[in-house]
């Protein structure tokens, strides 16, 4: 996968392109690395759950719960994190969130009954609070609105790959590590995948800087060449109160709840899909599991390259969420038939990463100043309760239909509402243009 994020609509220039190959890999590569082990240490419990549910005899619905209550500790921690973000600095912020996830995932190791499952899964999205926005929101030190959809869809991508990649990782260390020193696969998978987030947290202090007027790696003629790239016009808001008045906010926070209701139900029940299709192996759901996930990390970096290249947002998001709605409904529909609902699964997972990789180029381009913290925080806060929903209210219905396609088909509504919701997010330059064409017809029309 290459970092390159150089597509600029005004044409390239040398020294600024040198620049950015620097901070494709000194800025980006670090946080591709953060966000992998914050998605894998997330959504393991996906393949552990298979396991868990015969040992600690945890029904469907206590797992739907459990899955989702995780975001009820992050949603109720995000905004006052990222409150703090701008005062702390991001190198502590993100080093601090790193620790405290690592630590609480690797103790569900520990799990032995259905509370200390929902409040270790309570404290795992309590500590990781605040890690995304915080990280979207870091990016817009150093890429300016021109490049910030392909940066954002590189970093964003460790979503899925972390699907292909945790998938056959997972069942690997729970089927090889099974009963080792007296301990059941899953509790291995929780150590081995937990560690690592502890130790990056330490890698983070010393290698990122808060901002790009405190890296000591940059040059001052470098540091004045990235002020021009990221203070670009746009709409200003410099409190966070400010930006909690804002209708806009809502809506894009609405849509953003769509979005994530459907790309929860692949993170916590693709797994489950595939065994609802007739595979019983668990080395081959986890092989399996990789292909969507594989397709995701294709369309977020072709819709980041494209959306860029036309520096269009809301065509680019709200079609795929579309056709991800549709092929989610054939994928549903077609359970038994694994070829067809595994190919409709993994168009509809192409499609919901490629929404979702444009999607956070928008709030950019809303918000500006220490405010915007605050307000991609509100934004996260919001629609990351459609992550609480989605497994709560797929794990209810299974339980009471016997079935998983009861909750998918909410899903497949939700995505269709998100899509038309994201038509209707104009962006300021749009409305400064409408406006000016009402006021000058003669001078923008031709």
């Amino acid at each position: 996968m290459s970092l390159s994020c150089n597509t600029s609509p005004s044409g390239k220039r040398p020294d600024l392109e040198k620049l950015y190959r620097r901070l494709n890999w000194r800025v980006l590569l670090v946080l591709l690395v953060c966000y992998f082990l914050a998605c894998l240490d997330r959504q393991n419990i996906s393949l552990a759950k298979l396991y868990m549910q015969a040992d600690l005899g945890l029904s469907e619905a206590v797992y739907g719960l459990g899955a989702g209550i995780f975001f009820v500790g992050y949603v109720l921690f995000e905004v006052p994190s990222n409150l703090l973000l701008p005062k702390v600095g991001a190198r502590k912020t993100i080093s601090r969130i790193l620790v405290l996830w690592g630590a609480t995932s690797t103790a569900m190791m520990f799990v032995n009954s259905v509370p200390t499952f929902y409040f270790l899964r309570f404290m795992l999205g309590v500590f990781e609070a605040g890690f995304a926005p915080a990280m979207l929101f870091y990016l817009t030190y150093w890429y300016g609105k021109a490049r910030m959809a392909m940066a954002v869809a590189v970093v964003l991508m460790a979503g899925p790959v972390s699907g292909v990649v945790g998938g056959p990782l997972a069942a690997w260390i729970i089927t090889t590590f099974e009963g080792v020193h007296g301990l059941a696969g899953w509790q291995w998978m929780f150590l081995i995948e937990g560690a690592p987030s502890i130790m990056l947290g330490g890698i983070v202090w010393f290698v990122l800087a808060d901002r790009p007027d405190t890296a000591a790696w940059l040059s001052s003629k470098e540091r004045e060449l990235l002020t021009a790239e990221t203070q670009a016009p746009s709409v200003s808001h410099v409190s966070f109160k400010s930006v909690a008045v804002n209708p806009r906010i809502y809506l894009i926070a609405m849509a953003y709840f769509c979005l994530i209701c459907g790309i929860s139900t692949i993170n916590f029940w693709l797994p489950s899909i595939i065994k609802a299709n007739g595979v019983t192996d668990m080395m081959q759901i986890g092989l399996y599991s990789m292909l969507p996930n594989l397709a995701g990390a294709v369309g977020m970096f072709l819709a980041g390259r494209s959306s860029d290249r036309y520096q269009e947002r809301r065509w680019h998001s709200a079609v795929p969420a579309l056709i991800a709605g549709v092929c989610l409904a054939v994928a549903t529909t077609s359970v038994g038939d694994l070829k067809v609902s595994l190919l409709a699964i993994t168009i509809s997972t192409l499609m919901m990463y490629a929404s979702y990789s444009v999607f956070w180029a928008m709030p950019s381009e809303h918000l500006k100043g220490e405010g915007a913290a605050g307000g991609i925080a509100l934004i996260n806060t919001i629609g990351t309760t459609g992550a609480f929903f989605s497994p709560t209210i797929i794990g209810w219905a299974t339980s009471v239909s016997g079935s998983l396609n009861a909750g998918l088909y909410v899903m497949v509504g939700l995505l269709v509402v998100g899509a038309f919701l994201l038509l209707m997010i104009k962006t300021p330059d749009r409305e400064a243009a409408i406006a000016l064409k009402t006021i000058y017809p003669r001078r923008t029309n031709g």
